[in-house]
């Protein structure tokens, strides 16, 4: 079922028994709070894991302007970025030395291709995940809805059993990564 930010934040504010939105721009207490926390607690949820539906290659532009010390190279970020995961060069998404600065990436190669979490639209993100990031909010709203600290530290730890529950989830769905190069079998020979 594709959801909204409001939809995400009504099941949150049901879930303290408060007053469901419509929408993000309503004028009441509730869509107020959830406008100001909903996309910070997205940002975190996303960016706390690999997923991958969130996580795409991206071939950077590199700007004019090199970095003052420690690089050659300084390269945008995109608009949607969170994470980044690895860079790499001559079509590999790995292997390069490099450092994130601001809103840049810096790094010697001439062009960089960056493996990276982004932010999708909440229609993108699987179930599993949005049940994730519902229990995340929920206990972020609950202190300025509720007025509950133990109802909010409740809410963290239910919030972090879902997050852990979404990221096995995650885990299932492909072969895991195995190791291409390790120093020791190489050593072995």
């Amino acid at each position: 079922m594709a959801e909204s930010a409001a939809a995400i934040c009504t099941r949150a504010l049901v879930m303290l028994g408060a007053r469901p939105i419509a929408s993000l721009d309503e004028a009441g207490m509730e869509a107020r709070v959830c406008r100001e926390l909903y996309p910070g607690v997205r940002d975190a949820v996303l960016s706390s894991h690999p997923w991958s539906f969130a996580t795409r290659q991206t071939r950077l532009p590199r700007l004019a302007e090199p970095p003052v010390a420690d690089f050659a190279h300084a390269f945008q970020l995109p608009a949607d970025f969170l994470r980044a995961l690895a860079a790499g060069r001559d079509g590999r998404g790995e292997g390069a030395r490099y450092r994130i600065v601001g809103r840049t990436l810096h790094a010697d190669a001439e062009a960089v291709i960056l493996t990276h979490v982004f932010r999708p639209r909440e229609s993108e993100i699987p179930p599993f995940v949005t049940q994730a990031l519902v229990a995340r909010l929920a206990a972020e709203l609950a202190l300025p809805i509720t007025e509950s600290t133990s109802r909010a530290e409740m809410l963290a730890e239910r919030a972090d059993r879902e997050v852990t529950r979404a990221q096995r989830v995650e885990a299932q769905q492909g072969v895991p990564p195995s190791l291409e190069t390790f120093p020791l079998t190489a050593v072995r020979g």
